[in-house]
C-alpha cells in the first residue's frame, strides 16, 4: 500500500476562473504546504483536462507533491500522475488498479463501512469520507457523521481524509477523530491568500489531529 500524506489534501475547482489565476492558486497552495493535490474538473473535455493537468503537474512536481486526478484514469496515465481518485459512481477501484498498476495511489470516496471495506478489498490506498458539512461545490451533499468516519477508519484500518465544507473555523469537530487529515476545496480556492490559508489549516491539523 502506498503511504500517502493526507494532512492537507487540496481539491481544485477552476469554475469561473481563468487559467492563469487558477494556476497561481495551485502554486500558492503548494507554497503553503498542502500535502496532496487533486485536480477535479467536472466540466472540461478530454483535451482541456489534459492540458490543464500537464500544467498543474509542472507545479506539483516542483514542490514534490503528489498529483491525483479525479475520475479520469486516462488523463492520470497520460501525464504520469501519482494516482487517481474515484467516487461511488466512477470506475470501480479494482478496474482502476488493473489499469494503473501496483505503484500508483488510488483513493475512493466512501460514506459507509460497507463501501469502505469494498474499496479496501479492491486495492484502494486511502479513503475520502464526507461530506462533514454542506459544500458549495457542484455535488449533491449528503452529510456524513464524524462517528461514521471513525467507524470506517477503525473497521478498515486505512488512511482516511475528511472532506466537505471544512475550513479553519469548523474543523474542530474532527479533533481527536480518526481522520488523518482534511480535504478542502473552497477554503483555499476562494481564499484571498491561499498560501497563508494553507499554512493555517495545516498547522491546525498537525496540532489537533491524532498523532501518527
Amino acid at each position: 500500500m502506498n503511504k500517502t500524506d493526507l494532512t492537507l489534501y487540496f481539491v481544485t475547482d477552476s469554475t469561473g476562473m481563468d487559467e492563469k489565476d487558477f494556476l497561481e492558486i495551485v502554486k500558492q497552495a503548494c507554497d503553503g504546504g498542502v500535502t496532496l493535490v487533486q485536480l477535479r474538473e467536472k466540466d472540461k473535455d478530454g483535451g482541456e483536462y489534459l492540458n490543464l493537468a500537464q500544467k498543474v503537474k509542472q507545479i506539483t512536481d516542483q514542490y514534490g507533491i503528489p498529483l491525483i486526478i479525479n475520475d479520469r484514469v486516462d488523463i492520470a496515465m497520460a501525464i504520469d500522475a501519482a494516482g487517481v481518485h474515484v467516487g461511488q459512481s466512477d470506475m470501480p477501484v479494482y478496474a482502476v488498479r488493473k489499469l494503473v498498476g501496483a505503484n500508483k495511489i488510488i483513493g475512493a470516496t466512501v460514506k459507509t463501512v460497507e463501501q469502505a471495506q469494498k474499496a479496501k478489498a479492491e486495492g484502494a490506498d486511502y479513503l475520502g469520507v464526507g461530506a462533514i458539512y454542506p459544500t458549495t461545490t457542484k455535488v449533491i451533499t449528503v452529510i456524513t457523521e464524524v462517528s461514521t468516519l471513525n467507524e470506517i477508519a477503525a473497521q478498515t484500518n486505512m488512511p482516511v481524509v475528511a472532506i466537505g465544507g471544512l475550513n479553519d473555523s469548523n474543523m474542530h469537530v474532527l479533533y481527536n477523530s480518526k481522520a488523518d487529515g482534511i480535504a478542502v476545496v473552497s477554503a483555499i480556492m476562494k481564499s484571498k491568500n491561499p498560501c497563508d490559508t494553507a499554512k493555517k489549516l495545516k498547522k491546525q491539523v498537525l496540532e489537533n489531529f491524532r498523532k501518527k
